[in-house]
């Protein structure tokens, strides 16, 4: 049975100050509004819902060890979310999302995109330093039955990085239908780190979405003046009402808000704190102990849970009132896991004297809505940015932007660091390297960020349907 998203009614009450206690007290007796959501497993294995599924992942075909070759194919396919409904889906080499690719800093990778569809498309390659011809954006457009042939060396460090369609009027769409994916980059500092690394039983992808169905089955994409309409199915992996037997052991959860326009708060369901390793660039310094996590369209995180000592069979990942994965522990109790004290060594971006600084002030209405006052326009170049200086980016949401409390703003071209917000040193969770950055109603976030590689690119809301309605600039790098 899909979980649905909660919602409790507002009433509106205009009585005596007698009657609006009461009316309080039986809103709090029939909706539990200060008690906290009780979750619990299924009763059984046959209750337990639907086995999580996992991308697969694509062989690399070149056999050369400083090389990699990879080849995507854009399909139509077909998935029974619901058993006995059949829903019309894209993908990647297979009917929903697409494979997993393994690549590593320092190799030259080759990835050709077949595009079998009968409409347009393109592939970005989200959180990739890699130049503008060679991003994926709006203007690398693949033609029905063409292809397209990205070309770069990895230049980065290990991180969880996605891809996605990035065709103009196109991308919400098709990213609802299913298209999207990840890419694991490792390298030398990553093969030394003592934490779980295999993968689908302790290092877990996790890409949460929500969607809307008609009752045909098939998707309803439903845009309305306020933007996309929250959808009231949660997909993880695209398995609907997901469950995933783990071991009590360290587990290594790689998450991805792969929604279109949605935000989570995760939490466990027993309130456990859980280890922040890395964010959209990659690992931290250090691990930072946390009990919620706030995780905004684009961005990724990976994290160590520690199920060792946990007694109870049963464990959920939430958003408030909605089960996201639900956990079943097998094995014995152990003593605790041994979370390392350190991580990687994160190299500062040096900033000059007088670096240049730009604003871009983000604002909405509803749908629509503006990056300083402008829409956004294809044949408009918006910015002019040197190659290999770093600069101070100041970004604001306009106070009163609709519908939803910020943006996240996505940088393509380059991993940058968070300065400040709102004057302030930013939370030890955005110490290392970040693509997409969460600003809210009203806040301003300076980031400093440097471009090494040549091109145009863009910078947007990752709100999708915002991008393509008007939140989206371009800048060349030269």
């Amino acid at each position: 049975m899909a979980k649905k998203k909660s919602s409790i009614p507002v009433y509106t009450v205009v009585y005596t100050v007698s009657t609006l206690l009461l009316i309080g007290m039986l809103l709090l007796e029939v909706y539990g509004a200060v008690v906290p959501p009780r979750f619990e497993g299924a009763s059984s294995e046959e209750d337990r819902g639907n086995p999580l599924a996992f991308p697969a992942v694509l062989e690399d075909s070149d056999p050369d060890p400083e090389k990699a070759f990879f080849e995507l194919d854009v399909q139509y396919g077909e998935m029974e979310f619901f058993p006995g409904v059949v829903t019309d889906t894209l993908g990647y080499n297979g009917d929903y999302l697409g494979p997993v690719l393994h690549v590593r800093e320092g190799q030259e990778v080759q990835i050709q995109v077949n595009n079998h569809l009968t409409s347009p498309t393109t592939t970005h390659w989200h959180g990739l330093d890699v130049d503008g011809d060679n991003d994926g954006g709006p203007h690398q457009g693949i033609m029905p039955g063409e292809s397209w042939t990205a070309n770069f060396t990895v230049d980065q460090p290990a991180a969880t990085i996605w891809y996605h369609p990035h065709f103009h009027h196109l991308t919400g769409d098709q990213v609802y239908q299913g298209m999207a994916g990840l890419i694991y980059i490792e390298d030398e500092q990553s093969d030394d780190l003592n934490i779980p690394n295999t993968y689908g039983e302790n290092d877990i992808p996790v890409v949460i979405q929500d969607r809307n169905f008609r009752r045909d089955g098939s998707f309803h994409y439903n845009l309305a003046n306020i933007g996309l309409v929250t959808g009231d199915t949660l997909l993880v992996n695209g398995t609907v009402d997901p469950y995933l037997e783990v071991n009590r052991e360290l587990v290594r959860l790689r998450l991805l808000n792969g929604s279109n326009f949605e935000n989570y708060e995760l939490t466990f369901s027993d309130g456990r704190e859980f280890y922040f390793i890395a964010s959209d660039g990659g690992f931290l310094e250090a691990p930072v102990e946390m009990d919620s996590l706030f995780l905004t369209p684009g961005e990724r995180a990976e994290i160590l849970v520690d199920l060792s000592e946990v007694t109870d069979d049963y464990l959920a990942l939430v958003d408030g009132r909605d089960v996201i994965l639900d956990f079943y522990l097998t094995g014995d109790t152990t003593f605790a896991a041994e979370i390392p004290s350190t991580l990687v060594t994160v190299p500062d971006i040096p900033v000059g004297d007088n670096p240049t600084t730009r604003t871009f002030v983000l604002e909405s209405e509803g749908l629509h809505g503006t990056i300083n006052g402008k829409e956004f326009d294809m044949d408009r170049i918006d910015k002019v940015v040197p190659k290999g200086e770093t600069e101070l980016w100041v970004i604001r949401t306009a106070e009163g932007s609709r519908p939803r409390p910020g943006h996240p703003f996505h940088v393509h071209g380059a991993q940058f660091q968070i300065v400040s917000r709102d004057g302030n040193p930013p939370p030890p969770e955005e110490a290392g390297f970040k693509d997409t950055v969460f600003v809210a109603n009203g806040e301003e976030v300076i980031i400093k960020v440097v471009f090494h590689k040549e091109g145009l690119f863009m910078y947007h809301c990752h709100m999708l349907e915002h991008e393509e309605h008007g939140m989206m600039g371009q800048f060349r790098v030269e």
